[in-house]
């Protein structure tokens, strides 16, 4: 029996690779207490207020959403001094990702992006046909000034994480402005600020004032982190309204579910959640970051809900002996750092259990 073959392109996909689900791990080691410090969820749950508003939406279930999620956009909008035209809904900020790449980029365009920062970039750009031109880091950051020279007549789009995801590290405010001051007007600058919320001191780059004068530039923000509704699939991108327009063309009708629309609301308007998670975040980074310094070990400077460590030894090796000890975090070699452990920031019970784990998986010959 023949079976077809995909398109071309997804020869050079591979199937996106989730955090080790602490289910799996339970059954493979036969354990019942574990640990998951690998996605960037947050630990400390959703907003109670979310999670009332989604039980209330559960008695709607049979009704379609609305299509463009209105009520969230008018909220986003109100909140952040924009129009509510200039905001789109999606399942997730990766499925903006998507459209944007379906709508915009056409096979044989190029597109700028670093060359470790998040994957789904890449894996957008192949399934559209287009070119992923991956550029290296610089001290774990982006290297705006290379990125700006591997732009040619071929680019369409300019990918830049901030906070970057894996290394959480964020480029400097003033730099970023020049960056976007510099690049072609008919190629497209997205800023990826899923991590936005968790920025520390000065360092916020203060995107969305660059957004009038800038009709090339595209925003990208989430629910899923600091708001805790990864489950729930819902993000957003702010940009001029003609392209939002555009956009709503290629997404899927009813893409963002009643539930999800009812927990952002909901969301936006606790903001005693949003402090404790981002007192409990900063303080759970910096007793992180002092282990890490006790243990002679370097580190990321990071903006973001998760650190990245260099241990010093093959990090492969390392994450399965965090595993035996049910502690599932993000090796490094997966990512272009072989010798670094991608580690969430948790609970204080979480961040010491895996600090007394990592010190019995580096003490092992």
């Amino acid at each position: 029996m023949s079976v077809l073959g995909a398109r071309k392109q997804f020869e050079e996909i591979a199937v996106y690779s989730p955090g080790k689900p602490i289910e799996e791990l339970k059954r493979e080691m036969g354990i019942t207490e574990v640990v998951k410090m690998a996605s960037n969820e947050n630990p400390f749950g959703a907003s109670p207020k979310a999670l009332e508003a989604m039980k209330e939406e559960l008695t709607q279930l049979h009704y379609y959403p609305e299509i463009t999620s209105p009520l969230v956009r008018e909220k986003l909008a109100n909140r952040l001094g924009i129009s509510p035209d200039a905001v789109v809904v999606g399942n997730g900020s990766d499925e903006v990702i998507r459209m944007l790449t379906r709508t915009y980029l056409s096979p044989g365009e190029e597109v700028v992006m670093a060359s470790v920062t998040f994957p789904r970039y890449k894996t957008n750009v192949i399934i559209e046909g287009g070119i992923p031109v991956d550029v290296a880091m610089k001290d774990g950051a982006h290297d705006l000034e290379a990125m700006l020279q591997a732009i040619t007549s071929r680019t369409k789009m300019v990918f830049v994480c901030n906070p970057n995801n894996p290394t959480g590290t964020i480029v400097d405010k003033q730099e970023l402005q020049m960056f976007i001051e510099r690049v072609p007007k008919d190629v497209m600058v997205i800023l990826d600020e899923a991590y936005y919320e968790f920025i520390r001191g000065d360092n916020d780059p203060n995107s969305l004032a660059l957004l009038d004068k800038h009709t090339n530039l595209v925003i990208l923000r989430t629910f899923s982190k600091i708001y805790g509704l990864a489950s729930a699939r819902i993000g957003y991108g702010i940009m001029h309204p003609e392209m939002v327009a555009e956009l709503l063309k290629s997404k899927e009708p009813f893409n963002v579910n009643r539930m999800a629309q009812a927990g952002a609301l909901a969301a936006l308007d606790d903001e005693a959640f949003l402090h404790m998670t981002l007192e409990e975040n900063n303080r759970g980074r910096m007793y992180l970051e002092e282990e890490a310094e006790a243990l002679g070990l370097s580190y990321f400077d990071t903006h973001t809900n998760f650190i990245m460590i260099d241990v010093k030894m093959d990090a492969e090796l390392v994450y399965n002996r965090l595993l035996e000890q049910g502690v599932i975090i993000r090796p490094g070699h997966m990512m272009g750092y072989p010798t670094m452990l991608r580690v969430t920031i948790g609970t204080k019970e979480q961040n010491e259990k895996f600090v007394e784990s990592l010190k019995k998986a580096l003490a092992v010959s």
